[in-house]
């Protein structure tokens, strides 16, 4: 969408969701009796540019509170940039600048994974952006530990305690593709969650509330952990989301948990990331970007560390069979870990989000080099 003209209508209000429309330069909204009164002045008078960041903070309409919020998220997710830029000493940055990311355009794919959005997630958990990264290298001693490590750290920080997104990784070879993200009622969901055997949702976050309630016992305290800190975020909702495989099995149900189906293991070197919200679009981005760069990371600092594929038990366990064959996984340090477009449409095909775009990846330019 590039241009839209909807002058001289009687609409009273602009949805939110035109400043997600990167496209966008030209749009002509006069002749409207808007509620919001300072809009309605910008919108005779402003350009597009200004009217869509206006409709991005909220505008008017939202209230100073979930203004406040949104600004409040774009500060922490600033100085959380800014600190990962300020890491280490300077030698360790000028190390980290040297990593390499190749980006695979969806038209050089000769076989794209693609993720339907159905319209009833717009109520529940409207945004959801996608990607596969090729090449990583879980195998090698705690490697696994500490790529579970980093999605915790930032589920707590740049995802604000999943209140503001919820990451999800998957080993792709065990995801059967065209990917439908939709909702569906509690009573009729079910997932085979992380650990556990097949549940529907409302029975888990059941399960958890009593688990969690059990552990507050046993410790003496206020808080919970775990999974059980984030079952209110589902709360007064009649649909959850999920994301379902070309099987109908359910691969991920957010904020709370993805499947045992396409678990991540040792053996695991191309992933299916994902990352939902509530919030905005744009965060989401923000996130994997974020995230894809503490995958680059780990995988630098695997291969500069040369471990050995052996492990603990604890990581033997969770992780499933090893591979024997070390020379199956002798990588080059200075081979590019490679991101695959993924495509977001909309039922009828229309594309809604393709990530990574050539504006993404830019909040951690750098750290990370991006062949396009």
């Amino acid at each position: 969408l590039q241009s839209l003209d909807v002058a001289n209508n009687q609409l009273r209000e602009l949805p939110a969701a035109l400043a997600d429309c990167p496209r966008l330069k030209e749009a002509n909204f006069r002749g409207n009796q808007l509620k919001d009164k300072r809009l309605e002045k910008m919108v005779n008078g402003c350009q597009t540019k200004a009217i869509l960041d206006y409709l991005r903070a909220g505008g008017r309409g939202k209230g100073k509170a979930e203004s406040a919020r949104e600004e409040a998220r774009k500060k922490k997710r600033e100085k959380q940039q800014k600190k990962d830029g300020r890491d280490g000493e300077q030698d360790e940055l000028e190390e980290a600048s040297k990593l390499l990311v190749k980006v695979l355009h969806v038209s050089e794919n000769p076989a794209p994974l693609v993720v339907k959005a159905s319209p009833g997630v717009k109520d529940v958990r409207p945004f959801i952006v996608c990607c596969v990264l090729k090449g990583v290298n879980l195998k090698p001693g705690n490697a696994l530990k500490r790529f579970l490590s980093v999605q915790t750290k930032l589920h707590e920080d740049i995802c604000e305690k999943r209140t503001a997104a919820t990451i999800a990784t998957h080993d792709l070879q065990l995801v059967k593709g065209p990917l439908l993200y939709g909702v569906q009622p509690p009573d009729e969901l079910k997932i085979t969650p992380l650990g556990r055997k097949e549940i529907k949702a409302k029975d888990l976050l059941r399960q958890l509330q009593l688990e969690a309630e059990e552990q507050r016992k046993q410790k003496k305290r206020q808080n919970v952990s775990g999974l059980h800190k984030y079952l209110q975020l589902l709360d007064g909702k009649d649909n959850y989301p999920c994301l379902v495989d070309a099987e109908g099995v359910v691969i991920s149900f957010p904020p709370i948990t993805n499947s045992e189906k396409t678990k991540i293991r040792k053996h695991t070197r191309d992933l299916f990331l994902e990352v939902t919200s509530d919030t905005s679009l744009q965060i989401c981005k923000d996130v994997m970007d974020t995230l894809i760069l503490k995958i680059a990371e780990l995988n630098r600092l695997t291969l500069e560390n040369k471990e050995d594929s052996g492990s603990d038990n604890e990581s033997d366990a969770l992780c499933g069979p090893v591979n024997l064959n070390p020379s199956q996984n002798v990588q080059p340090v200075n081979l590019p870990l490679v991101v695959e477009q993924v495509r977001v449409v909309d039922t009828d095909g229309n594309l809604k989000v393709l990530y990574p775009s050539k504006t993404d990846l830019t909040t951690v330019s750098s750290l990370l080099t991006v062949i396009r």
